[in-house]
């Protein structure tokens, strides 16, 4: 079985030893391993990797409703910084799709890890400013709407 986490590996091979308590050689492997846990309701392993001067913070109840009630779909890692073998902190940005009451959703966040004792852990997340993104630039006022009404755009989609 492929792993929920989009690695393209086996489960096995991928995040299933870190939810078995395996420590994470990155700080992307255990964002991987994070999001597989809310795939599997694996609610054990997202607090356990939650770091332990916040871990007191975590809100379970709110974790596991998420976790039921949602659909996953898939993850994309958009960026890592650090958060290698060799680091002692990183930031992963990322994608979490998933349908919850009737939609499809995107989460993205980005997240800050570091590593004490060997072990990565997720300090906090947020979500990252997002421009909005145009396919092609606006008309100017005065030209023809690109819907092909033949109106000039102020006078019909520019309204």
């Amino acid at each position: 079985m492929t792993c929920p986490c989009g690695s393209d590996l086996a489960f096995e091979r991928c995040c299933g030893p870190l939810l078995a308590g395996a420590p994470a050689p990155t700080a992307q492997a255990l964002m991987r391993s994070r999001y597989t846990a809310h795939v599997r309701g694996n609610i054990e392993h997202i607090i356990a990797t939650h770091h332990p001067d916040t871990r007191d913070t975590v809100d379970r109840a709110g974790i596991e409703a998420w976790a039921r009630r949602s659909t996953w779909q898939g993850l994309t890692i958009l960026n890592a910084q650090a958060g290698g073998a060799g680091d002692d902190e990183g930031t992963v940005e990322f994608v979490a799709r998933y349908h919850a009451e009737g939609r499809d959703h995107a989460h993205r966040e980005l997240s800050r890890f570091r590593k004490i004792d060997g072990r990565w852990y997720f300090v906090d997340g947020q979500s990252p400013a997002i421009a909005p993104v145009r396919a092609a630039p606006r008309p100017e006022r005065n030209a023809p709407c690109p819907c092909g009404s033949g109106k000039k755009f102020k006078r019909c989609h520019g309204a």
